[in-house]
C-alpha cells in the first residue's frame, strides 16, 4: 500500500481558514491525478483540490462543512489500489454518519451506485423526510445530487404535504422562481429555512458594514444621453466582433469614460490610509459581478493601457470564472475604484457603496427612453442615471461632481475618449 495524503492548499495570507464544500468522490472511488476532488471556500475564491496522485480514495479524514486550515490533511489516497476493493473496507469515523441507502438496493443494483445519495443530497433528503431511493439520480452511475433532491423538494408532489405545524422543521424553500400557483403551495403552513452565509457573503457583508461606519459616504447624480455611444456600437459592433472575436458592449465605453475621469481629477482614484491620501499613479478599476455565491469584484489591471477588445474579453472572462467560482485570488485583489453595472438586471437607480480601500465607485443604471428638453423642443433620448458614491473625506464635492460631469462628456461625445480630451 503507497499512501498519498490530500491536503488543503496554501490560502493568502489574510486568509486564516476556509470551509470544504462537497466532496466530488467517495471512499473507493478511483481517482485520476490532477482530478477535481472537492473545492474549498474561503471568504475570497473557491479554490479546487486536485488528485496529487492516480489511485483510489481510502480515506475521507475532514467530511463536508468542515473548517479546514492551510496545508490540513484532508483525504489519503492509495495509489496501488483497485477501485471497488477499498469501498468493502470499513468507513472512517469521518464519513461513517452519512446515511446509507437501503441494502436491498445496493443488492439489487449489484456494483452499481445507482440511488446512492451523496453526503450533502443525503442530508437534504432528511432534512426534507424524503424516503431512501425515493429520489432518482443524475449523477455519475445514478449517483443522487444535490440538486436532484432540491429538484424533488420544490416538486408538486412533495409540497402538496401538509402544513408545517408550528417549531417543526420546515421543508426547503425554493431557492429559484416558481409558478404562482405551485409558489402558494411551497409557502403554505409558514415554512420557514434557516441557512448559514457562505464566507463569501460573510465577508461581503463586514466589509459593506466597514464602509459605511468609516466612509463618510456622498453621492452625486448625473443623466448620461447614451444616443452618441448607442450609435458608435452599432455601426461598429459586427466588424468589431468579427475582428476580435468578442461582443462590442457597453462596459468597455464606461471603463473608458471612468479612467479619462480619473486622470483629470486622480483624488477619485485614490485612497485614504490613516491621516495620508495615497495617490495611486496607475488604474486598476473593479467590475463588480454577481455570482451564485454573491458578489464579486475583480480587477482590470491597468485599465489605461487596455485596448475596448482587451477590456472586453477580460470582463467576459470574470463572467464566466466568477459563474463557475473560478476567480483566483490575484484577480480580486486590490483595485484603485470600481464600476457597479446595476443596469444589467433594470436597475434605474441606486447609491452604491465604495468598496475599501478605494474612496469612490460608480454606479451605472439601465438605459431607457425618456422625454428630454433640446433647444425648447421635447426629444426622445436614450438616458442613463450614473450615480458616483464618494468619500467625503478627501472627496470634495467640485471633484465629484466635475468628475462625474467628465464621463458624460466622453460618452456623449466618443471621440473625446480617442484624442483625450
Amino acid at each position: 500500500m503507497a499512501i498519498v495524503e490530500v491536503k488543503v492548499p496554501q490560502l493568502s495570507e489574510s486568509v486564516a481558514e476556509a470551509t470544504l464544500l462537497q466532496w466530488k468522490k467517495k471512499v473507493g472511488d478511483a481517482v485520476a491525478v490532477d482530478e477535481i476532488l472537492i473545492d474549498v471556500e474561503t471568504d475570497k475564491v473557491v479554490l479546487e483540490v486536485p488528485a496529487p496522485s492516480a489511485g483510489v480514495i481510502v480515506e475521507i479524514v475532514q467530511p463536508d462543512g468542515s473548517t479546514v486550515a492551510a496545508d490540513q490533511l484532508i483525504a489519503r489516497i492509495d495509489t496501488e489500489a483497485v477501485a471497488g476493493a477499498a469501498a468493502s473496507a470499513p468507513a472512517p469515523a469521518s464519513v461513517a454518519a452519512a446515511p446509507v441507502v437501503a441494502a436491498s438496493v445496493a443488492a439489487a443494483a449489484g456494483n452499481s451506485m445507482a440511488g446512492v445519495a451523496m453526503p450533502a443530497a443525503a442530508k437534504l433528503m432528511a432534512d426534507n423526510n424524503l424516503a431512501a431511493g425515493s429520489v432518482p439520480g443524475s449523477g455519475k452511475d445514478g449517483r443522487v445530487t444535490k440538486g436532484d433532491v432540491l429538484a424533488a423538494v420544490v416538486a408538486p408532489k412533495v409540497v402538496a404535504a401538509p402544513a408545517v405545524p408550528a417549531r417543526a422543521a420546515a421543508p426547503l424553500l425554493p431557492q429559484v422562481a416558481a409558478p404562482v400557483g405551485r409558489l402558494a403551495e411551497q409557502l403554505a403552513g409558514r415554512p420557514e429555512q434557516r441557512v448559514p452565509m457562505t464566507r463569501l457573503r460573510a465577508r461581503v457583508a463586514e466589509r459593506l458594514l466597514q464602509s459605511q461606519s468609516t466612509n463618510a459616504i456622498l453621492t452625486t447624480f448625473n443623466e448620461i444621453n447614451m444616443a452618441p455611444v448607442m450609435d458608435m456600437r452599432k455601426r461598429m459592433q459586427d466588424r468589431f466582433e468579427k475582428e476580435h472575436g468578442v461582443k462590442l458592449g457597453f462596459m468597455s465605453f464606461f471603463v473608458k469614460a471612468a479612467v479619462h475621469a480619473l486622470k483629470k481629477f486622480p483624488v477619485l482614484n485614490a485612497s485614504v490610509d490613516g491621516n495620508d491620501i495615497v495617490y495611486h499613479g496607475y488604474f486598476d478599476i473593479g467590475i463588480a459581478v454577481g455570482s451564485p455565491r454573491g458578489l464579486v469584484v475583480p480587477i482590470l489591471r491597468n485599465a489605461d493601457q487596455m485596448s475596448f477588445a482587451d477590456i472586453e474579453k477580460k470582463i467576459a472572462e470574470f463572467g464566466a470564472k466568477a459563474r463557475d467560482g473560478k476567480l483566483g485570488m490575484e484577480e480580486m485583489t486590490g483595485g484603485t475604484f470600481s464600476i457597479s453595472n446595476g443596469g444589467t438586471f433594470g436597475s434605474m437607480m441606486s447609491t452604491p457603496i465604495i468598496n475599501p480601500p478605494q474612496s469612490a465607485i460608480l454606479g451605472v443604471h439601465a438605459t431607457k427612453d425618456r422625454a428630454m428638453v433640446e433647444n425648447g423642443q421635447v426629444v426622445v433620448r436614450p438616458m442613463n442615471y450614473f450615480a458616483l458614491s464618494y468619500d467625503h473625506r478627501i472627496i470634495d464635492g467640485r471633484e465629484a461632481v466635475l468628475g462625474v460631469v467628465a464621463m458624460k462628456e466622453a460618452l456623449e461625445d466618443p471621440a473625446r475618449l480617442l484624442f483625450d480630451i
